[in-house]
Formats: structure tokens, sequence, C-alpha cells
């Protein structure tokens, strides 16, 4: 077969495209819709039960890039170490059969690397080189019992050490590769993630927007909002135990896929928020032009994700949400600087900066807006991230 003269670059670990939802997915989903330079071709693994797509074609078209899908049984959390290793085992054998010319592989997250050296071997057989984003630490994570976490420690420590570039999407992670990992010199860049700048095209008037605000007794402008997922690690112990605290007329909106299980119960028993009426847990929401709505009608944002590199939801808060208060970590302040107010787990901190942020005036809030949304234009928009991603892609 006749090589390709494009640069032919393969991409491992997302779910998929099209992007259902996903901080991995939508960074796929974006980087390939908004391709700029033709000379790339684009090559993504989707997990079968992604679409409909991936379900009827182990090979389709998708914003110009090849998408194969893989089948793997559902083991419970170790489907996904299977997925990702069919995947890139998948993705080195069409780049054998291609011919491909210096063949680029970009892994997403650290979960294969019991087998990272022996991928490594193989893709530098055939001239490729093996790119890796370690996304956040996941060995960190609550919700992972300690073998697991051992897991995710070790796999990471050996997807770094095989790695030919890491590109870290928070300058922070960068600074812990080289600095955790300093005996194998590893090569970093940084890469943020982008976020969508432009507003809701939803207004008050229309009945999506009304039915949803009626239906959950919500105002504009009247509510601190959290969106993100329902696991420990985001703190929602901490904010919803300072909210109740607060002196705070609004109400605490609360977008998550809350399960009543143990971690619900417990927060029940620790904070009391059932006998809080301010406090509403209003599930999901997964139109994209709504959601936007909401976070751009939030009186603030409270953010409490405190485990990863840069955070989606938090991207997004910066660019439509007035005013954000923000968990005192390394990673939020490299994204937001001085677009943010910030708040430590030390009991009172986030009631005292919640009674205080309530008494801003305008003035006071378009300070924090002007510099959240600078932050954003100049370092966040999809279209310099997909910039920088094509200059690392052309060799």
């Amino acid at each position: 077969m006749a090589k390709s003269k494009k640069q032919q670059v393969y991409i491992v670990g997302s779910k998929g495209i099209p992007a259902n939802y996903g901080g991995f997915e939508t960074f796929v989903e974006k980087l390939t819709a908004g391709q700029k330079n033709k000379n790339i071709q684009y090559h993504v693994s989707s997990r079968f039960d992604n679409s409909d797509l991936s379900r009827n074609n182990a090979r389709f078209d998708h914003n110009g890039a090849d998408v194969f899908s893989i089948k793997v049984p559902n083991i419970g959390p170790a489907q996904a170490i299977v997925y990702d290793y069919q995947s890139l085992k998948k993705a080195i054998n069409i780049s054998t059969q291609n011919n491909d010319d210096s063949p680029i592989f970009y892994v997403l997250a650290n979960r294969i690397g019991p087998f990272a050296k022996k991928f490594a071997r193989q893709i530098h057989k055939i001239g490729g080189k093996f790119y890796l984003n370690p996304d956040g630490h996941e060995w960190a994570r609550a919700k992972w019992p300690k073998p697991v976490r051992k897991y995710w420690k070790y796999s990471e420590k050996k997807m770094v050490q095989n790695a030919d570039l890491i590109i870290a999407d928070n300058p922070e992670i960068e600074k812990y590769i080289q600095k955790e990992y300093a005996e194998f010199k590893p090569n970093t860049t940084y890469i943020a993630y982008g976020t969508d700048v432009k507003k809701s095209v939803l207004t008050r008037e229309d009945k999506k927007v009304r039915d949803w605000f009626s239906s959950k007794g919500i105002k504009e402008n009247n509510y601190f909002l959290v969106v993100g997922r329902f696991v420990p690690e985001n703190n929602y112990e901490t904010m919803i135990r300072e909210f109740v605290k607060s002196k705070s007329s609004k109400d605490f909106v609360l977008i998550t896929n809350v399960k009543k299980d143990k971690f619900y119960n417990r927060l029940i028993e620790t904070t009391h928020f059932d006998k809080d009426p301010r406090v509403k847990f209003v599930g999901t929401v997964y139109d994209q032009e709504l959601l936007k709505y909401i976070r751009q009608n939030a009186f603030a944002y409270i953010h409490g994700h405190e485990v990863g590199g840069t955070n989606p939801s938090l991207l997004e808060a910066l660019s439509m949400t007035r005013l954000n208060l923000l968990i005192n970590v390394s990673f939020n302040r490299a994204v937001a600087k001085n677009g943010a107010l910030y708040w430590s787990k030390d009991s009172g901190d986030l009631e005292k900066l919640i009674n205080k942020s309530s008494e801003f005036n305008s003035e006071d809030i378009a300070k924090y807006t002007t510099a959240a949304v600078g932050r954003v234009e100049s370092e966040f928009t999809w279209e310099n991230i997909i910039d920088k991603y094509e200059k690392r892609f052309v060799l």
C-alpha cells in the first residue's frame, strides 16, 4: 500500500466520538471538528456502546476522522483498562497495515501502564511516537479502594517512563511529572484543555428555560451553583456544610448525578441539608444551551474539585459565570489566577466567603468577571488549543 503523505495521529483513551459527555470525549470532538491543518489524518478509538454509529459500524467517518469501534465485555472498573489495551493494539495494527510514515499514538490517561513498555516497543518498531496525556491524579481519588489507587500510581509511573512526549493540560501537572519522575527525564509540554466561549442562544423568555426554573423553584441571579460529578473528592460535604451555616438568602443549586447512596446519606448526617430548603439537588442537565444559561444566570459558582488538572467545568464557569469561588489548590489557581476568589477546607472559610460575596455590588462582581473571561480568552479557547496540538502533531 502506498504511504499517505498526511501525518497519521491515533487517539486512544476517550469513549469515542460523536461525544456524548466527558472531558476527553469533548476534547477529541473539538479537536477533529475544528481541524485546521488538513495534513493531519486523525484515527479515533470508540467504545462499541458509545453511539449507534459505533454499534453498527466497525469503522466510520466522523468530523473527517477515521473512527474504529472496540467491543469489550462489561467487567466493571477493569473494562476501561481492557478497552484502552484493545484500542491501542488495534491502532498499531491499522497503522502497520497502512504502512504509515512516523505515526503518532496519543493515549489519554494512565490506565495501561503495565503494558506501556510492550506497546512503546511496538510503536518504535514501526517508526512511531508514543504521546501521553496523564490527566489528573487518578490515584488520589477517594472513590478508589487502596489496591486500585496503588495500581493507578504504578500505571502512571510506567506510562510516564515509556512515553516519548507527555502533554499535561495544567502547568501544575507538568511540574508534578517533572519532579515525581525526574529519574526518567520526561519530555513534557503544557497544552490546556479548552472551552466554548459563546453565550447561550436561550433567553429568559424561552419555554425550556421557564419550565426548568419554575419546576426547580429557582430564580435567575438568586442562586449559588455547583456542577460536577457526585464524588467525595469534589468536596460536596464542605460546600454543603458551609452553605448551610451561611446567612445567604440565595439558593444552593447542585447539578450532579446524585445517587441516594451511602455518600448521600452521610451528607445528610453531617450537614443536615435536608432541613434547609435553600439546598436543591436538581439532577443533571445534558442540554448544553440550557446548562450555559443556568451558569450565566447564577449569582456565583462554587468549585470544589481538588484532584486533577484543568477541570472542564471550571473553564465553563470562568467563561460563563460572573463570580467564581474556588477551592484553593494549585491546579485551580494556575487556571483562574486573579479571576476568582479562593477558599480552604478549614471550617468557616467558605461560609465567610459566601456571606461576603452575597453582599458584593455589581462593580465588585464585574472586576472578577472581566479577569475570568480574560483568562479564558487568552489561554483556553478551543481555537487556541487546536492550534497548539496541530503544531505538536506535525513532525
